[in-house]
Formats: structure tokens, sequence, C-alpha cells
């Protein structure tokens, strides 16, 4: 009986795996290595899924991020053993951890060296390891709980993407099949965040444009007033408008990201693909590889960039890039054949994001009407040398959103309002036409959102009207989630109106 008792006491006494590691003397360069870098790549890949959603990135992520980590803590870990190092020892893998965990932290985070702050990290992680590297294998454990925390973060975006299908692509019609009568060169010129010259007098901008709006009117461009984007954002905005179709934000939380709107927009999208099939060849330029960052397929013939450019970890918007220069240059090439272009300008732009680099409402107007005259000086140089060169074409100057002027930064937009300028702020965009022969189609002469542009291009290129009867609503959508309860709601209505309405 005495026996039982005592195997029993003993049961009990026995300490768990976690107590056996903590009191453990045994030194684990590896596990050290793995817990500094496991939490990192949750976090990354929870908050930037859609640009890294690939099987390569994936592999980049494992090894920069655990396994070059865990050969070097490895050999440092060994090289701490000579005796020379002896009293250096103690303190080898604490600061390692610590700053590795710290410094892919800010990778995730920020973009770029930030010297500063690389030189506050590796201050930090050595207090860190002359003070707590008694406590290296509890630092590791939160670390592993921190890891835990961030995994089950990540499935839910896991199993959104999974579950994504292109339904929503699916056209009404033929229209996908559709033969052009006409095969004038095809230029899709998007200035980013360019409001409407409806707008631009008025409101929050309050700026005279003219100059610009009679250079286009001059060269027998059709300007469309109270022309609109129906979402928000660049990827939002250009999902929708390459596809024809509304996506309604694939039932997001983010107005800025779409699932799988990299993919749609450069490997393959209703437009993209029946130009294709019409024998055009068929042009990506960019000031910035903003659209390449999850390094998709590229769709297009022709590109001023390619994935090489691209790196893994970034924000796709650094220096702009020339693109007249290449635009020359692939105009003159392929003679005879149809050629179809899409081309990003990267001004005006938008406000800042973040309220930390918010200039303030004032300021972030003077900051995007000095990017509105960057962007009409690219316009006029690419325009002078297409109508030069090119001058039966079909030239179409559309922005993919507004400039969000009113707002103090753009993260604003998730709050409800009911101030029509701000709203219009976000939404008009410009749209300025110039079709070929100098005469406006049928097709194209009541144009109200980006949606429904490409419909009118095809049945003018088809000269068939009937793809006319398959337009989408002309809605203006936006996600909320403060001041109202969290989903996409309606903002502006067909006619324009200022409409609050959930989806």
């Amino acid at each position: 009986m005495e026996n039982k008792r005592s195997r029993k006491t003993q049961r009990k006494k026995e300490p768990g795996a976690l107590s056996r590691f903590l009191r453990s003397n045994k030194e684990m360069p590896l596990l050290a290595a793995v817990g500094a870098g496991l939490y990192p790549i949750f976090f990354y890949f929870t908050n930037n899924y859609t640009l890294i959603n690939t099987s390569r990135h994936l592999a980049y992520f494992a090894v920069m991020f655990l396994v070059v980590p865990m050969v070097i803590f490895y050999i440092a870990h060994r090289i701490s053993k000579l005796d020379v190092f002896e009293s250096l020892r103690k303190y080898v893998l604490p600061f390692l951890n610590i700053f590795t965990f710290l410094f892919l932290l800010k990778v995730c985070l920020y973009a770029g060296l930030q010297k500063k702050l690389i030189v506050l990290i590796i201050v930090a992680s050595f207090i860190f390891a002359y003070l707590l590297y008694k406590h290296l294998k509890k630092i590791i454990v939160v670390q592993f709980i921190l890891a835990i925390i961030g995994l089950v973060s990540l499935v839910p975006t896991v199993i959104t993407q999974i579950n994504y299908t292109d339904e929503w692509m699916k056209q009404p019609d033929d229209i996908e099949n559709a033969s052009f009568t006409k095969k004038p060169n095809v230029y899709l010129i998007q200035p980013d965040g360019y409001v409407n010259f409806s707008e631009l007098d008025k409101g929050y901008y309050d700026y005279d444009n003219s100059k610009f709006e009679y250079y286009l009117l001059k060269n027998n461009f059709t300007n469309y007033p109270n022309f609109r984007s129906n979402y928000a954002s660049t990827l939002a905005s250009n999902s929708a408008t390459f596809a024809m179709k509304h996506h309604y934000y694939n039932r997001g939380t983010s107005f800025s990201e779409a699932i799988n709107a990299r993919n749609v927009l450069i490997s393959s999208n209703p437009v993209l693909d029946l130009f294709k099939k019409n024998g055009y060849i068929t042009h990506f330029l960019a000031q910035k590889p903003y659209l390449l960052l999850n390094k998709p397929e590229i769709g297009y013939h022709k590109s001023n960039f390619t994935l090489d450019d691209v790196a893994y970890i970034g924000t796709g918007l650094g220096d702009p890039q020339d693109i007249i220069s290449p635009l020359k240059q692939f105009m003159e090439e392929d003679p005879g054949k149809p050629k179809f272009y899409f081309m990003e300008i990267f001004n005006p732009g938008h406000i800042h994001n973040r309220s930390a680099d918010s200039k303030g409402v004032e300021g972030e107007r003077k900051l995007w009407l000095e990017g509105l005259e960057t962007a009409n000086k690219i316009l006029r140089e690419a325009i002078d040398h297409i109508r030069e060169n090119d001058p039966n074409a079909l030239i179409i100057i559309m922005a993919d959103h507004g400039g969000f002027v009113g707002l103090e930064y753009t993260k604003q937009i998730y709050y409800k309002t009911e101030d029509r300028d701000i709203i219009y702020s976000i939404f008009s965009s410009q749209l300025s036409i110039h079709w070929p022969e100098e005469e406006v189609p049928e097709a194209g002469k009541s144009i109200k959102s980006a949606v429904n542009v490409f419909r009118a291009v095809i049945s003018y290129l088809t000269e068939d009207t009937s793809y006319l009867e398959h337009l989408q609503d002309d809605g203006s959508y936006v996600i909320l989630n403060k001041d109202a309860p969290q989903g996409i709601y309606q903002y502006i209505d067909d006619n324009g109106n200022i409409v609050i309405k959930k989806r």
C-alpha cells in the first residue's frame, strides 16, 4: 500500500515537458533560431497575404526567416565554445535570439534599411542579453506562444484564399468571344487618384485645372464629367474594370487589398484575354511594380518590369521609373500588328495612408496638387508622342479612384460619413477618351463608371451594341467598420446620389 502511494506521489512530482525544458541546462541553438523566426513569418503572412500568396514566397520566408538563422545560430554557438570566447559564451544565443526576433519584425513592419532603428535593435538586444541571459528558454517559450497566436490569426486568411473563386468574373453573354471589326491601337493610361474635372474646381480640391482640360479638348478628347470609380483602391477598382463585373470586395475587410486582384490584373482577365484573342500584342507599363508584388505570372506579351525586378519583401512603391522611353520603344516594335497598352502613372496619387504620416487636411491637399501637376506633365508627354505617331489611336485616360483630399489620411475611409464632397473625393475619377476618327460612337456617349468602360469600348470595336445590354450597376462601394456595423456599403447609386446602403 505504501509503495503504491509513493509511486503516485512520485508521478505527481514528475515535472512536465515545459518544466523540464525550462530547467534543462542543455543549450538549444536551433530551437532558439526557430523561436526567433516563426512568429515574424506568421505575422507577415497574416498582414500581407495577398502580396505573398505563392509557393515561391513561402520557400523564401522559410529559408530567410528559419534556415538562415538556424545556420547562423549553430555556427555562432559552436564558435562560442572556443576558450577565447568563454566569458561571452552565455550571451551569444540570447543576443542572437532577441536581435533576430526584433530585426525580422522590423523587416515585416517597415521595408527598407532604417539604420537608426537597426542600431536601436542592436542596443536593445545587448541589454536584453546582458540582463536576461538566464531566461532565454522563457523568452523562447513566449516566442512560440506568439507563433501559435500568429498561426491562429493566419488560418482564417488562408481559408478565405482557398475558398476564393473566380465565378464573379463570369459574363452574362458571349463578350469574351467577341470578334473585333475595328483594330486601332488601344492605350489605357491610368493616372492614380486623378479626380474628375467636374469635382476639381470645387469642394475640398478647389483647384483650377482648366489648362489641362483645354489641352485634352484641343487634342480631340471627350471628357466625361461626373465619372466615378466603383471601388476605393487601385486593386479593387481595376479588378472590376478588367473583369467588367462587380466583385463587391469579395466579402473582404480591406478596401485597399482585394483577393487575387494582382493575378486577375496581370495574369488573366476577360479584357486582356479578349485583346489577345483578337491578335493584339499586349503591353504593361508602370512607374512602379506595385501590381507585381506577389510575383504573378505576367500575361502581357511585354512589360517594362520583370518578376526579377520585384523584391520578396517590399511595398512596390519605391522611386518611379520612366515609362515614356519604353512606350516609345514598344510603339516602334511589331509594325503592322494591333497593340494594347495598360500604363500606370502613380500621380497624382492619394493622401497618406496612416494618421502618423498625415500632414493634415490642407497639407495633404497641397501634396496632392503637386502630384496633379506631375501627372499632367507625364500625360502631356505620352499623349503628344502617341498623337504624333499614332493619330488614329483609341486613347483612354482613366483614373482608378479619387485623391481622398478632405480626409486626413486614407484609412479614415472606414468611418461612415454623409459628407457628399468627401464621398466624391474618394470615388470621383477622370475619364477622357480619344476616339478614332474623332467621332464619339453611340457606345461611348454615356459612360458613368469604371466597371462599364470596357463594355463600351468592346461594343465600339465589334460594332455590336448588344454588349451594352448587360451593363453592371454604376454604384460605388466602400467597406465601413466605424460608426456603422462592419460591412460593404453602397455610397453612390446609379444616378450619382449619395446613399448609405449595406449589401
